[in-house]
């Protein structure tokens, strides 16, 4: 266990270096802050600190650097969670209170989030397997030929075309549409199957063919696997950084191409809490000199996707996370009222 000063000393150095760029010397350290010891003091600190692997010298210089081990130290212990200023958080709900639909929400997400923390912004889109069912619409397009519209709580909007089995009334649809609401709206989509099974038996014979082949499309949307979708935005923001990279950025721009990749990430965030993923903690080799900063959001205290940052691993940590919670806080809050 490191001694207190020794943790001071830590915290210094990635002040600094997140700071001005520049590798640390003792000298520097003890004109910047008060630590309270002498420069041979720590410069001793350092070099345990040096020993035990949480900072490293980058070439020759006097100056040291914090490592991923270093950082991690630094987020688990030394870091809290920068509060927002009262104007950038009345220009966060602002900003997303002018979203006029989902696609919109998480547009403005991306780029604010992009914007706040200067890194690459990922959010993942609410998931159809934790939402639940806000309204069921039935339009007619042609005597066999119907729409379907399904509205989650989240916003998240379905359509589906319908070809019935034989022509279906006006009547009938409007009888399908109350009873089928009645039935499903409030509720997770898990539930829904069977609550809708026997639907068809209730209705005259003529119809079956059509009501059964509308709530099998309605299932076929409830379960549907390609849910998964991200949006990305901020990548150029990489290229102020490109000297943090060992050699290119070019692996990290590839990673961020792999949809997958991402949604791993994003997925190592707990359901509740905020993860922080630094240098070689991130599995993908070409996000090794990266660190994912990722939260969890949704309403009613219910996660339904999540959000996050990629960035170099010299990174504002505070703020960063400051910034991550309190995006996914107001969408979150947004989807709730929606």
């Amino acid at each position: 266990m490191l001694s207190e000063r020794r943790l001071e000393v830590l915290r210094a150095i990635v002040q600094d270096y997140v700071g001005t760029e520049e590798p640390v010397g003792s000298k520097a350290l003890t004109e910047r802050h008060r630590l309270g010891v002498s420069p041979a003091t720590v410069r001793n600190d350092m070099a345990v600190l040096e020993e035990e692997g949480y900072i490293a010298q980058p070439h020759t210089s006097a100056g040291r650097i914090p490592t991923d081990k270093g950082y991690r130290l630094f987020v688990d212990k030394l870091a809290g969670v920068k509060p927002l200023s009262s104007p950038e958080r009345r220009a966060i709900q602002n900003f997303l209170d002018g979203a006029v639909d989902l696609d919109d929400v998480v547009g403005r997400t991306v780029r604010l989030l992009a914007q706040l923390t200067r890194q690459v912004a990922v959010v993942q889109y609410p998931s159809l397997t934790r939402s639940t069912v806000r309204h069921v619409e039935l339009l007619s397009l042609a005597p066999a030929r119907l729409m379907l519209v399904l509205i989650t709580d989240t916003g998240r909007v379905e359509q589906r075309l319908v070809d019935c089995p034989s022509p279906f009334g006006e009547a009938s649809l409007a009888d399908l549409r109350a009873r089928l609401n009645s039935r499903v709206v409030g509720r997770r989509f898990t539930d829904v199957p069977p609550l809708v099974q026997d639907l068809p038996e209730s209705f005259e014979a003529e119809d079956r063919g059509t009501v059964s082949t509308v709530l099998a499309t309605l299932l076929e949307t409830l379960v549907e696997e390609a849910e998964e979708r991200l949006m990305i935005g901020g990548t150029a923001n990489l290229t102020r950084f490109g000297h943090d990279f060992p050699l290119t950025i070019r692996p990290v721009l590839e990673a961020l191409e792999e949809q997958v990749v991402l949604l791993k990430l994003l997925g190592e965030a707990n359901e509740s809490g905020m993860a922080v993923r630094i240098g070689h903690e991130n599995a993908y080799e070409g996000l090794n000199s990266t660190s994912v900063v990722s939260v969890g959001y949704g309403s009613g205290g219910e996660t339904v996707a999540k959000l996050g940052v990629v960035g170099p691993t010299r990174m504002d940590y505070p703020g960063t996370m400051g910034a991550v919670r309190a995006v996914a806080r107001y969408v979150g809050q947004i989807l709730a009222e929606s």
